[in-house]
């Protein structure tokens, strides 16, 4: 049963909040009427009747600052709890709330349907965590751990790499976290519009190390209903990263999470030698020019030779055009592998990086879109199950 509670001095909006709950959602709602926010969570849960919380309301005439402190403090304590936020959704005010912990906003004017939807979808997310968050059984299966890699720089990586994650936040909202392993000249943050308050220093700590609450507080939350671990602020503070760390760190996430994104640096660094070895599925990015190509298949050499493969790789063709000089032919027999898909180049896509918004998150109509969307849906656990006969095909470039 959904359990609701609400803080917020008026009677007006808990009477429609009572109302939209009677129309059709199960459980109950508790009013404190008050726009005080206790400093400890316990005085709230000491205050409840029997019964487990699953979505806190944060009503009107609550103020925003302190709503957001509370928000933070549950999202490491309680990071099950669904915290909904009534106020005016101003565009520079989401994106700081969504980091403190609040899962959605909710306009003080919204209607009974709307109010409704919210906590719904609120009730929802509750269940994800909480299922994510239960301790996993011994010989539990992990989360997909899918690194994107690429000898060469200037291929579009990081690109790749984040639609994949918001992708992803698609088909498992919540369950998805992408880490950039480029640890001195990272740009997921930048990719994905972020100014992360921790990065991956603070995660690879003995006290994140040593337990998951702690090291999920780390993460940045994206409105693509995903999580973030960006890079270090400052080149200098890669140095204080070991392999050891990354290989620690891919595991505890891959314990909490269903996808595990990973960008890397170009080339073959140790900590993406580190990362890899982590991996069940490795993304290989190639641009379709003969410098990429041959690093690719240089690169896949090494790899092959210390026995570092995953078991499951795609070979994907980034900015293909049918007109630069190549074919897909030469690329495959450059490479010694087929190449599963081809993503065309895409002024779009150009423009979206740039914007700092994923292609797909805004879900805008280009070639490139089909491409990344197939590239997506290779880990979809329904896909892999019934064509895992085609996990290899020709693509075609345009």
């Amino acid at each position: 049963m959904s359990r609701f509670a609400l803080i917020t001095p008026s009677p007006e909006f808990d009477q429609r909040l009572r109302q939209a709950v009677a129309g059709g959602l199960p459980g109950s709602v508790q009013t404190f009427f008050t726009n005080v926010l206790p400093v400890d969570p316990a005085e709230l849960f000491g205050a409840l009747d029997q019964g487990q919380l699953e979505v806190l309301i944060l009503g009107p005439e609550v103020p925003v600052e302190d709503a957001m402190r509370l928000a933070t403090v549950l999202n490491v304590q309680v990071p099950e709890l669904s915290v909904l936020l009534v106020a005016e959704p101003q565009p520079d005010f989401i994106l700081q709330a969504m980091r403190s912990g609040i899962r959605d906003i909710m306009s003080p004017t919204a209607d009974m349907a709307e109010i409704r939807i919210t906590l719904e979808r609120a009730c929802q997310s509750f269940a994800t965590r909480q299922r994510t968050s239960e301790p996993k059984p011994s010989g539990a299966p992990k989360g997909m751990v899918i690194g994107v890699f690429s000898p060469k720089g200037g291929v579009g990586k990081t690109t790749i790499a984040t639609n994949i994650a918001v992708g992803l936040g698609k088909i498992a909202p919540m369950s998805v976290v992408i880490v950039d392993l480029d640890l001195q000249f990272g740009d997921v943050a930048s990719g994905l519009y972020l100014n992360p308050e921790h990065t991956v220093t603070d995660a690879v700590t003995p006290s994140a190390s040593q337990d998951s609450l702690v090291l999920k507080a780390f993460l940045t939350v994206h409105p693509a209903s995903i999580y973030a671990l960006c890079a270090p602020k400052t080149p200098e503070e890669a140095d204080e990263v070991t392999p050891d760390q990354v290989a620690r760190l891919l595991e505890q996430l891959a314990e909490e999470f269903q996808y595990v994104v990973v960008d890397t640096a170009p080339g073959l660094p140790e900590i993406g030698l580190a990362a890899l070895e982590r991996c069940t599925d490795a993304v290989w990015v190639s641009a379709m020019d003969v410098p990429s190509v041959r690093g690719l298949r240089s690169g896949l050499d090494i790899l092959r030779r210390l026995n570092l493969l995953p078991e499951t790789r795609h070979v994907v063709l980034n900015m293909a055009d049918s007109k630069s000089g190549l074919s897909v032919q030469d690329v495959e027999s450059t490479v010694g592998a087929p190449v599963d898909v081809s993503i065309p180049r895409s002024k779009a896509v150009a423009l979206s990086t740039n914007r700092g918004i994923p292609v797909l998150q805004e879900g805008a109509k280009d070639p490139a879109i089909k491409g990344l969307n197939h590239l997506v849906e290779r880990f979809n656990p329904a896909w892999r199950a019934s064509s895992q006969r085609k996990l290899h095909r020709r693509v075609v470039v345009q």
